[in-house]
């Protein structure tokens, strides 16, 4: 039997002072004291590698004990996983369908999750799959994103996102509702315009899903697979807000390649404007209302102003949001600079998972064009990653105890009112 490495959780804060204080309240329910005014709980993304396509991909695995590539024996890992961390939100990647159907959900709903689930389009085999405690939430509104669009040649490939809307239940306070995401972005390194426009659609999904009636946005939690390194153009781009793509090589967005040899530039705009989503990543309304003349012509008013939003759109060589984005890991350690791993095997060990959540509200008004949150997320803790040597110890990924190619992500937060 492998060795296991131990991975610890890291406190971002000091959550365990007493900061719930009743000034002069008598006859108060006990159970407010500590809950009236914030919402605790945990949040795990993981690829848990599909077992189609890890046979598909047999090259990638070479250094593993045949054993432990059995679905027959990952799966009871993986099981064993989720039940130790117990986080109150899954977001599960390439979670294959007759696995699911037969073995996971059951099993995930004897512990308490409620399921949803969302299949690759085309004839794909997995998908993504965002489960929750039935004791923490209540599902509000359940909305997948297929990035396959038939009339659109640039998106011809079947990865799909999932979006949640969850209700906390809370004792003695309402709260907003949150808004959790999930997704799993193209793979091929060199289709950089491709993974834009998908994120964009998730993006432009979460912004109509977290929008409240009052003008202000829910708090979001966006997991995934997102195939793209820290640093790179697409990771800068959730955390910034902004990305200015002229002149960016589609091979160059995600950081997964470092030559551009040969690779054509973005074109400007990325995706083309009968896709429905504005360069600030939202779902375009219908800006000019069509007004017809008796013989069923537009008038020349309206013909002159949609030509006008038509020649904006072509200029612009910039893509906005305006979510105030975080990262829950910082992808290096402090003290000597390695770059922590979330998967590895007989090809490479980078970050390409990641858990984004909204800020604090205090700390969105300092962020340039960030809307307005109804509460905000505090990151509490994480679960410590590994280096790229550290998993080479226990050879590398999946292993005796590690049962997938990617390490599960973890994250405690509180919602504070």
């Amino acid at each position: 039997m492998e060795g296991m490495i131990k991975r610890n959780w890291e406190y971002v804060c000091d959550h365990n002072k007493e900061n719930a204080k009743i000034l002069g309240e008598e006859n108060v329910d006990p159970r407010c004291e500590d809950s009236e005014n914030k919402f605790d709980f945990s949040v795990m993304s993981y690829n848990i590698l599909s077992q189609d396509l890890l046979e598909d991909n047999s090259h990638l695995y070479r250094h593993c004990r045949r054993p432990v590539l059995h679905w027959s024996f990952r799966f009871p890992n993986i099981l064993k996983e989720i039940k130790h961390f117990d986080a109150d939100v899954l977001c599960l990647q390439e979670v294959q369908e007759d696995h699911y159907g037969k073995e996971i959900r059951p099993s995930l709903e004897s512990l308490g999750y409620h399921c949803e689930y969302k299949m690759r389009t085309g004839r794909k085999p997995d998908g993504c799959a965002i489960c929750f405690k039935h004791s923490k939430f209540s599902l509000l509104s359940v909305n997948p994103v297929e990035f396959y669009r038939r009339d659109i040649p640039l998106l011809d490939r079947d990865n799909i996102g999932l979006v949640l809307l969850l209700q906390p239940k809370m004792p003695c306070a309402a709260s907003p509702a949150i808004c959790v995401a999930n997704t799993h972005l193209l793979y091929n390194p060199r289709r950089g315009d491709i993974k834009l426009t998908q994120l964009a659609m998730l993006l432009a999904e979460i912004s109509s899903v977290a929008h409240q009636r009052d003008g202000s946005f829910c708090p979001i939690v966006m997991c995934g697979d997102f195939n793209s390194v820290p640093g790179s153009p697409l990771y800068s781009f959730i955390k910034e807000g902004r990305l200015n793509y002229e002149g960016l090589a589609i091979g160059k967005v995600s950081g997964q390649e470092q030559s551009s040899r040969g690779q054509r530039i973005l074109s400007i705009p990325i995706w083309p404007p009968n896709l429905g989503i504005s360069q600030n990543c939202v779902y375009e309304v219908q800006q000019v209302p069509k007004v017809e003349t008796s013989d069923g012509d537009l008038t020349q008013t309206q013909l002159e102003k949609t030509e006008v939003l038509v020649t904006a759109e072509k200029l612009s060589s910039s893509l906005q949001h305006h979510f105030s984005l975080s990262s829950v890991y910082s992808h290096y350690f402090p003290d000597t600079g390695i770059p922590e791993v979330t998967t590895c095997h007989s090809r490479s060990a980078i970050t390409v998972d990641y858990i984004f959540y909204s800020a604090e509200k205090e700390d969105v008004a300092g962020h340039p064009g960030a809307v307005a949150l109804a509460g905000g997320l505090k990151l509490l803790a994480r679960l410590s990653l590994l280096t790229e040597e550290d998993l080479w110890t226990v050879n590398g990924l999946p292993n005796e105890n590690n049962s997938s190619d990617h390490l599960p992500l973890l994250a405690k937060f509180r919602l504070e009112l």
